[in-house]
């Protein structure tokens, strides 16, 4: 029988996938469950040293000799800073070990509590990394838990070796021991880089293997995607290819990735086996959802770093290499679609999704206060810069949003933190530099927070803002639950007043406005084709 702790089931669980079953053992109340699990268990080989000082040695010895990774599990207060000496030797040596400590829970800590100090990081520099294991109470913590340990042992292990520290809180009661079996806990594997493409042959020969494989591509550098477009070219005929304007610097209109999960008849006849995720963010929330709901047969993130950013929640293994490597390798080993039904379903709901951007809008007054204007502001705006040499910088929220509907060219979003600040600044600062007009598609809030940016000298013609002034953070309208709360409109949506001309006036930017359907055609023309030595402002008010 096991302990009744989660997260201590957990990281054994992870630990024995790993193959990290030597454990140097200390003695103590708080790690008493860990050292439960460790003893039951067939595969663990314990030794119990009571001096932590030499424990951490101990540990430190068994892994120089036998040249795997060796845990040594201590329990909480100073047993860890005891350990501290043994880190700092394995950290110079390049050494495998594991420190496991135990801890009070998070509530206890600077309490007076017996044997209780702030242990998350007390290593500093000396550990490659060091985690605070939860106490799971649902899935995204048992999923946290889950990554957290597979993190720290790929790290262990990952370009040579060397210490890291896992801390674990557990709440008492200690000793339940009632658990009849571990659970089977999903192990992450890191694919280093090496010298040559070879170590990509399993995954991508499993890959082109797949029923139904699925490749989803974040942001992007332009640069990588065109390193990257051919074999993305040759993939997309074998497998479904889920991609945002954020990435794609082609001319070609993607479907709204949200839009494709509303026309879902049932998630399940779309559910991927293999997944591929390449790139950093993607905007749309509704497919991050039903990708995380999922549970492939494997799943691949491919990480330039080889940190683990398990943006699906579902990641079977972890590949050291950049996506234009990646793509490569697997677009000279696929072949012809090896479940036609399948992946016809997603061409068909690409089509639908593309065809419902596309449709004929009709914006009366009740439609205003729910966007459809700036919806329209923003399709009429990209097939009026269609064929034209243009840079689009899209502010974050609705702005976004919107404009992955319509985006025929690359578009550049500062997705990294999604913040709303400085996207102004970022649109200004690439005008100063481009050979072409660069244009700036912000909501009002983040222009007015970021006006600042209009202020520098150097800026001329170059730039044009669209800015969508709806007097509000519109997307919180969008929240259920909201509704009823006295903080919606004045303290979450942040509602005003304020337009741009006088901080247009201020700092010599071209001002239009426009407030209707019928104004958007002549408003759009003017912002992109007017000649004008400052920049241009166009402002479109619901």
């Amino acid at each position: 029988m096991y302990s009744d702790k989660e997260n201590v089931n957990i990281l054994t669980s992870i630990m024995l996938a790993h193959g990290v079953t030597t454990v140097v053992v200390c003695p103590g109340s708080r790690n008493a469950p860990l050292a439960h699990n460790f003893s039951v268990h067939p595969s663990f080989h314990c030794i119990s040293v009571t001096d932590e000082r030499s424990a951490g040695f101990y540990a430190l010895g068994i892994a120089s000799a036998q040249e795997t990774p060796v845990a040594v599990c201590v329990t909480s207060g100073s047993a860890l800073l005891n350990v501290f000496p043994a880190v700092s030797e394995a950290f110079y040596r390049g050494i495998a070990l594991m420190v496991i400590s135990s801890d009070r829970p998070q509530a206890m800590i600077g309490q007076l509590q017996g044997q209780t100090l702030p242990q998350q990081g007390v290593f500093g520099l000396m550990v490659r990394v060091s985690v605070q294991l939860p106490e799971p109470h649902d899935d995204v913590e048992r999923w946290y838990c889950n990554r957290l340990v597979n993190e720290a042992i790929i790290k262990m292990r990952h370009r040579g070796s060397g210490p890291v520290h896992v801390n674990i809180p557990i709440s008492e009661p200690l000793y339940n021991f009632t658990l009849p079996t571990l659970p089977i806990e999903r192990k992450m594997v890191l694919t280093p880089a090496t010298a040559d493409v070879q170590h990509l042959a399993p995954i991508v020969t499993a890959f082109a293997t797949a029923e139904r494989p699925l490749v989803v591509i974040g942001q992007m550098e332009r640069s990588e995607w065109h390193k990257a477009s051919s074999a993305i070219t040759r993939i997309s005929q074998s497998a479904v290819m889920l991609i945002e304007k954020l990435s794609d610097d082609s001319s070609r209109q993607l479907p709204s990735l949200d839009t494709m999960v509303s026309l879902m008849q049932t998630g399940i006849d779309y559910a991927p086996d293999f997944v591929v995720y390449l790139g950093g963010n993607f905007v749309a929330k509704s497919m991050r959802q039903y990708l995380q709901e999922i549970r492939p047969q494997r799943s691949i993130v491919v990480s330039p770093s080889g940190e683990v950013t398990d943006v699906l929640m579902n990641a079977t293994d972890i590949v050291e290499s950049s996506p234009s490597d990646f793509l490569s390798a697997i677009a000279e080993v696929v072949g012809p679609v090896r479940t036609p039904s399948w992946y016809a379903c997603w061409n068909e709901l690409m089509t639908h999704a593309l065809a419902e951007a596309n449709a004929p809008v009709v914006v009366n007054e009740e439609d205003i206060y729910h966007h459809r204007l700036h919806n329209e502001a923003i399709r009429r705006f990209f097939l009026a810069i269609k064929d034209k040499e243009m840079d689009v910088h899209v502010a974050n929220s609705m702005s976004v949003r919107m404009s992955l509907k319509y985006a025929d060219r690359y578009i550049y979003v500062n997705r990294g933190v999604n913040g709303i600040e400085g996207s102004l600044s970022t649109a200004a600062g690439h005008s100063l530099v481009s050979s072409c007009p660069v244009v700036c598609i912000i909501g009002d809030l983040s222009f007015f927070y970021d006006s600042n940016a209009l202020w520098h000298e150097g800026l001329n013609g170059n730039l044009r803002i669209l800015l969508l002034n709806n007097g509000c953070g519109g997307i919180f309208s969008k929240f259920k639950g909201l509704e009823g709360s006295p903080a919606r409109e004045s303290l979450v949506m942040a509602r005003h007043n304020t337009d741009a001309r006088g901080v247009c006036q201020q700092n010599n930017v071209a001002y239009h406005r426009v407030g209707s359907v019928a104004e958007l055609d002549s408003g759009i023309a003017w912002l992109i084709g007017e000649a004008s030595s400052s920049p241009m402002l166009l402002e479109v008010v619901m």
